[in-house]
């Protein structure tokens, strides 16, 4: 019996080396997908294999109100890495739960009950995350959700400004919009928002799920705008693919953050891996590597395909190549004539979210496919 969730791709994945994986049946992909950037220092990089394995032999799992070395020191080094006097730091598993603890966190230190979300925006699929979530498609059926949530354009300061208010608890928002279709917005936006919540007494909640981690060019894209939130949100490439999340509080909220808790919050394993994973891209400079590789790649493609799609976009390695037709069939002649896995963003964008770890020749292989498929 097959999962009842999740449609199956017919490629069986067996194991991974870096920026590539391979199949049952030993065919080997190039991985620009990273599973929705969840491998941001390649497959299998061997120093988080190692501190996960290490760890693994000597305590597999203790509960959060038991400190543990592996948990403090990657509290301490999200403490250390987030945006300034954004330093409080609550684990999961998720990314969808980093959002539902934010949005209590906002409620509860505020007082307030309104949540200010864009549209496009994508937050989780658990009840209250999915409240902030856009498209109708992923809440059809799961209705009623949290309420209290006010949608406004994407982009549109005047939008934000007006929906901000004395009973705003919070704005979510992603600085680069990932399943919306890779949507970018200005350095000016986003300073606008941050105006707008700190005037009102809000929280300015970054979802930095996807984009964090080095993705845009910056560790955050909150750095790349130089924006400070009141709550960032981060998960899939912390862990290198194992499952952990985090949200990162300023102070004001951190002292009135409520009851909150959760069984598997911060596993000696995962943040054995994750304090792995944050050296490695530091050490390795990845987040500029990531926005060098990524410049050349969009200029790749709008060099190679010119007027055969509609839009090259997004920042660093995290981009949407707006095409003519559906992205699913293009997809899959990537993956089945040219050995390589992307992603969709919508139902015309493909999206590229490879390991941060990709050289200028992996770029070039990716171009040459896409002229083959897309021309």
């Amino acid at each position: 019996m097959s999962g009842f969730v999740f449609s199956e791709k017919p490629i069986e994945i067996a194991s991974g080396d870096g920026v590539y994986v391979t199949d049952t049946n030993g065919t080997e992909y190039l991985d620009f997908g990273a599973s929705y950037a969840c491998t941001p220092v390649g497959h299998c990089h061997p120093e988080v294999v190692d501190a996960a394995t290490s760890q693994l032999e000597e305590l597999m799992y203790v509960q959060a109100s038991y400190p543990h070395a592996a948990r403090t020191a990657l509290y301490e080094r999200l403490a250390e890495v987030g945006p300034v006097d954004v330093d409080n730091v609550w684990l999961c598993n998720s990314g969808t739960e980093a959002n539902e603890a934010a949005l209590k966190f906002a409620r509860h230190a505020t007082g307030r009950e309104k949540i200010v979300a864009t549209k496009q925006g994508f937050h989780g699929r658990t009840m209250g995350s999915l409240a902030t979530t856009w498209k109708q498609k992923y809440k059809r059926g799961f209705e009623p959700l949290a309420g209290g949530v006010e949608f406004v354009e994407y982009g549109d300061a005047d939008a934000m400004r007006e929906a901000v208010d004395e009973e705003t608890a919070a704005v979510i928002i992603e600085p680069l919009q990932g399943e919306g279709g890779i949507n970018p917005v200005s350095t000016d936006y986003l300073q606008a928002v941050r105006v707008a919540t700190a005037t009102s007494g809000a929280a300015l909640v970054l979802d930095e799920i996807q984009t964090g981690l080095g993705r845009t060019g910056d560790l955050w894209a909150a750095d790349r705008h130089d924006v400070v939130p009141d709550i960032l949100t981060t998960a899939k490439g912390l862990g290198s693919g194992l499952p952990i999340g985090a949200t990162l509080c300023r102070d004001w909220i951190a002292e009135d953050a409520g009851n909150h808790g959760s069984t598997f919050s911060g596993g000696p394993v995962v943040s054995a891996a994750a304090g792995a994973t944050l050296d490695v891209i530091e050490r390795e400079a990845l987040p500029e590597h990531a926005d060098e590789v990524g410049a050349y790649l969009r200029g790749r493609v709008e060099e190679r395909l010119g007027d055969d799609v509609r839009d090259v976009r997004g920042d660093g390695l995290m981009i949407g190549i707006e095409v003519k037709r559906g992205s699913n069939r293009l997809l899959r002649d990537l993956a089945i004539d040219h050995r390589i896995l992307a992603l969709p963003a919508g139902r015309t964008v493909v999206r590229l979210l490879p390991p941060l770890t990709i050289e200028r020749e992996h770029a070039d292989a990716v171009v040459d496919a896409l002229a083959e498929v897309i021309g």
